[in-house]
């Protein structure tokens, strides 16, 4: 079925993997900073796919994650990992189809928002999904992307105004009054320490910790963006 969906839409130039169990699924999603979307069984050996999809969100793995199984007794579970949706089998194409084609759109969605940003080397358009975190540095923001540090030039509106598109984003949290983080990028949080998925730990003003934790758990109960609520 899946190999027919992409059959029928080339433009997604999709790539299927396929994993006999858990482990081998993790240990790729590790190697390869996570996929777009994962289709797991819930019921398998040693890692249930309940088990997986939290392992996934706690490597800060922002992919998609649809669940098919027998039992409407795991549709709860599916919630604490922010699932995209829980299929019952058997599974009908039609069904299906329509599910991925929700799962693509927010897919698209996430990965195609941008923001243009004015450097010292001219205007610069940065991916809202390739942004750890922002912060202010002096008069400007700097951004720590997934492949690069893009510095702004000087701002002239409070910092909350500039981070106005990125703060229309579920993603995205205001941190006190000079840092924005991306949920996606958050793997714990221990206090006021904020811990990346690249290792690296941001401190938050303590009044703003708890606040800040909160949100990030709502967030992957929330399906992660507007588009999960539909």
């Amino acid at each position: 079925m899946l190999s027919r969906y992409l059959q029928e839409h080339p433009s997604l130039e999709g790539k299927l993997w396929v994993y006999s169990e858990g482990k081998a699924l993790l240990e790729q999603a590790r190697e390869m900073g996570g996929f777009d979307l994962y289709i797991l069984d819930i019921l398998m050996p040693e890692f249930s796919g309940i088990e997986i999809g939290r392992r996934l969100r706690a490597l800060g793995d922002g992919g998609e994650i649809l669940y098919l199984t027998n039992s409407n007794d795991f549709a709860a579970d599916s919630y604490d990992v922010g699932a995209f949706f829980y299929l019952l089998k058997p599974v009908e194409e039609e069904k299906l189809f329509r599910v991925l084609a929700g799962a693509v759109e927010k897919l698209l969605w996430k990965k195609n928002r941008s923001m243009l940003v004015n450097t010292m080397q001219g205007p610069r358009c940065v991916l809202f999904q390739k942004i750890r975190y922002a912060e202010r540095i002096g008069r400007g923001i700097r951004f720590f992307c997934t492949d690069a540090v893009v510095d702004s030039t000087t701002i002239r509106v409070p910092f909350r105004e500039a981070m106005a598109p990125l703060l229309e984003d579920r993603r995205f949290c205001l941190c006190g009054a000079s840092f924005v983080v991306n949920f996606q990028y958050v793997t714990g949080v221990n206090g006021p320490i904020v811990i990346l998925d690249n290792g690296q730990s941001l401190a938050l003003p303590k009044a703003a910790a708890a606040d800040f934790k909160k949100a990030w758990g709502g967030y992957w109960l929330d399906d992660g963006g507007p588009l999960g609520n539909r």
